[in-house]
């Protein structure tokens, strides 16, 4: 795994500057609660609702605000009820966030939705996205989202 550069000099300062490897450095800074509360995140719950994919605690209210929206299509409504902010993993301002680390994670999140989903709805393709801005600095608008393919189809045929 390619570590973030970011994370090379906090990782290398440890053990007096012998460095640690990031599965024992998880192991010293890490809590068992903090892991249950990132396996929501990184294996999240989908249910199948009204023809789409989402995630488990939707609101419906909110889908239907989405789908009254004129000219919002099927796979619209799917990509920005199913989006994640890379950001919002960590509370507001954190102070450890960077681009590096940003980008690391929306790879992993892409990869790992791309498994559930798969594994979860095996007759339902699903397109995953990991958006990068066009500002790259601009770290909130790092997301993730997916849509099932069949959307576009049905948004394409009209």
């Amino acid at each position: 795994m390619d570590i973030p550069i970011s994370m090379k000099a906090e990782l290398a300062a440890w053990n007096g500057g012998a460095g640690i490897d990031l599965e024992s450095w998880t192991g010293c800074e890490g809590r068992f609660a903090l892991a249950v509360g990132y396996g929501s995140i990184f294996w999240p719950e989908f249910v199948e609702f009204d023809g789409y994919i989402l995630q488990e605690g939707f609101s419906e209210a909110v889908l239907r605000g989405f789908e009254s929206r004129e000219g919002t299509t099927r796979k619209a409504v799917e990509w920005v009820m199913n989006h994640l902010h890379i950001v919002d993993i960590q509370h507001y301002g954190c102070a450890d966030a960077s681009k590096d680390k940003i980008v690391f994670l929306g790879k992993m999140l892409k990869e790992i939705y791309e498994a559930k989903l798969k594994w979860q709805f095996p007759d339902r393709p699903c397109e995953v996205e990991f958006y990068i801005p066009p500002d790259e600095d601009n770290l909130m608008d790092y997301q993730v989202s997916f849509w099932q393919k069949c959307h576009e189809l049905e948004d394409r045929d009209g």
